[in-house]
């Protein structure tokens, strides 16, 4: 069995899948390689199992609605002189069930038995359910 461990991270300012797609497109688009990133301060301590399979979980609007695998963490090094860590990640957006997920700051170490199930292809084009509904089904365990 292959040992390995899933990040999960909010999207701040984010509204949903698509429009996180929207914006990571546009940003690789200025780098060489036109892969998406998400630049950190903090390296994984775990990062021999997260790039032995892992994924970053995308918490949008409260629930966790998506992921991408974790291809690379490359330094960078800000204008500021602090060492950073980009996550460096796979183009393809996975939808996930809808899982909902409390605020938190950074990144997480998520299990990938505790990771949300991808959803079946095809249904990553159907209309998300109401937020609401979407909330109150995840609370008694629905989704």
């Amino acid at each position: 069995m292959t040992k390995f461990v899933n990040l999960v991270k909010l999207s701040v300012g984010t509204e949903s899948v698509d429009s996180l797609a929207i914006w990571q497109t546009m940003r690789a688009a200025e780098r060489p390689d036109s892969l998406p990133r998400h630049i950190t301060r903090m390296w994984p301590k775990r990062e021999a199992e997260v790039l032995n399979g892992g994924s970053i979980y995308w918490v949008i609007k409260g629930s966790i609605q998506a992921r991408q695998k974790i291809l690379r963490f490359d330094e960078v090094i800000g204008a500021d002189g602090i060492r950073r860590c980009a996550f460096v990640l796979d183009p393809e957006l996975i939808r996930t069930q809808s899982t909902l997920k409390r605020p938190f700051q950074g990144w997480r170490y998520l299990k990938p038995e505790d990771s949300p199930m991808d959803l079946p292809k095809g249904r990553d084009q159907e209309e998300p359910l109401p937020a609401e509904l979407a909330s109150a089904l995840a609370e008694i365990g629905i989704l």
